[in-house]
């Protein structure tokens, strides 16, 4: 029997995994031109704008896809990136909003 983790738990693993997948220079930059094209590009012509490797590149777009921040479709043979922004500001997000100047100030004495 297997019991359920915490959520405040699942929540920081999920966290971790996010900003763990941020903290690289380029998985960021991906999501920064991804957000400049509409949202959505193909693997080619995200690979085509870094000087990285292909494998490297396709390292990247997976750990991206794995926690959440985009999400593939095929389309033939060919794999479409896409944004996905409601993750990236919900996750990180909800944990921003505990350091609210606000929430700060209604939980001082």
């Amino acid at each position: 029997m297997t019991t359920a983790k915490p959520r405040a738990v699942a929540e920081l693993e999920e966290l971790d995994a996010i900003f763990g997948a941020l903290a690289h220079r380029t998985r960021r930059a991906i999501l920064s031109v991804l957000h400049a094209h509409g949202g959505e590009l193909t693997s080619g012509a995200i690979a085509g704008r870094f000087d990285c490797s292909w494998p490297t590149t396709t390292r990247h777009l997976r750990q991206l896809e794995e926690v959440g921040l985009v999400t593939v479709v095929l389309h033939g043979r060919e794999r479409i990136y896409q944004l996905n922004t409601e993750r990236l500001h919900t996750v990180p997000g909800r944990w921003l909003d505990r350091f609210d100047r606000n929430e700060t100030a209604r939980q001082q004495p």
